[in-house]
């Protein structure tokens, strides 16, 4: 039973309004229809494709989160905990690179030896870092 492909992945954070803009502005992300959870969140589409999940803690009422995700909700509530970064494959090397300048989000650039691979990564508002792969 190999795996189709990767369907979302979420984002735990109490940066719900730095999460949004980020993954707006910086990655072109559209916020779009979210299920009526008990918690705060948005979900983030990438044409139809609901591709990250931001699931807010809210510090002062966190058991709707707890019921239905888990303890975790206020565990690495700041940080990445176990994630260390999420792969896109991307269009317009030169143009996403102009993009994250024209917004002052900050990137590091890397080619991937033999592959001919080019990479921007950029880090999300909670520390988890997006590698934006563009082949050659």
């Amino acid at each position: 039973m190999p795996l189709a492909m990767l369907d979302h992945y979420s984002v735990r954070t109490t940066r719900m309004a730095e999460t949004e803009r980020f993954y707006t502005e910086a990655l072109g992300l559209q916020v779009g229809p979210r299920p009526a959870f008990k918690f705060p969140g948005i979900w983030l589409y990438n044409g139809p494709q609901a591709v990250v999940h931001v699931v807010g803690i809210d510090r002062g009422d966190p058991q709707p989160l707890i019921d239905y995700l888990g303890e975790k909700g206020l565990r690495d509530a700041d940080e990445t905990g176990s994630i260390d970064h999420i792969a896109f494959v991307a269009q317009d090397f030169e143009g996403m690179k102009a993009h994250f300048t024209a917004i002052g989000c900050p990137y590091r650039e890397r080619m991937v030896p033999t592959m001919n691979l080019a990479q921007l990564f950029v880090d999300d508002p909670n520390g988890v870092t997006v590698e934006l792969n563009f082949p050659g």
